[in-house]
């Protein structure tokens, strides 16, 4: 079990938590590992039939952890902190249940990617997503690069990639990055009922289901993503060698 991932069953559902308040929920070695740890158990699980993902506080995850990046910048980072958001996503991909998110805050950098990879998500009222890449100056992450455009439309994803600004819950919706937005102090409660409705049907079925509605995206998620990690593979090294 991870001290930073709560785990909570409720029949076959299980909420996993992501459970850093004081860092906001941010993503460093830790909590990379312990929610990929997580939803592995969850896939070999059987008597798991839905997983709900969701934010300890009020904030669903500040992104990348900023120390422990410049931690990775430095090596000084803790010992496979480089292995972090990879290990990550290829749990994420190799889920094979239904995925569902409660954004109950604000979601930025992978709190907003991670999204792009769920079933269903709903806001928060008083969610908004965020991606600074182009602030940063380094490239998309997590597949978003096609994700973004796939759900958003390419104008709508060029939008929130390059400009860097918030989305509000009720655009997520409009733009099809969520199914609905809930009342705050609801939030949670209505993504419980929704998941219970899907974890009564037979798991098989579950599987199958999921599997054929992301295999369409499958292969582009797959080549976006060493686009992507090329991409940023090469403005590192110009900040490496900033003379060639």
């Amino acid at each position: 079990m991870s001290d930073v991932v709560g785990v909570a069953d409720a029949g076959a559902v299980r909420t996993l938590t992501l459970d850093r308040p004081e860092a906001r929920n941010a993503f460093d070695v830790a909590l990379y590992t312990g929610l990929a740890a997580e939803l592995d158990r969850a896939r070999a699980d059987d008597a798991v039939h839905v997983v709900v993902l969701t934010g300890a506080g009020t904030v669903f995850s500040a992104g990348q952890d900023l120390a422990e990046m410049a931690a990775l910048a430095a090596g000084t980072a803790p010992d496979g902190a480089e292995h972090g958001f990879r290990t990550l996503l290829a749990a994420v991909e190799a889920f094979d249940k239904p995925l569902l998110a409660a954004v109950n805050g604000a979601g930025v950098g992978i709190g907003f990617t991670l999204l792009l990879h769920c079933d269903l998500v709903w806001m928060g009222a008083a969610a908004r997503l965020r991606v600074p890449f182009a602030e940063m100056g380094v490239p998309p992450e997590a597949a978003s690069s096609v994700l973004l455009a796939a759900r958003m439309g390419r104008q709508h994803a060029a939008r929130v990639l390059l400009t860097a600004d918030w989305v509000s819950a009720e655009d997520a919706v409009a733009h099809g990055l969520a199914v609905a937005v809930v009342a705050d102090d609801e939030l949670q409660e209505r993504v419980a009922a929704v998941a219970r409705r899907i974890a009564e049907h037979p798991l098989p079925g579950l599987r199958a289901i999921c599997g054929l509605v992301r295999a369409g995206e499958a292969e582009a998620v797959t080549a976006a993503r060493a686009r992507e990690e090329a991409a940023f593979a090469d403005l590192l090294a110009t900040f490496t060698n900033p003379l060639t």
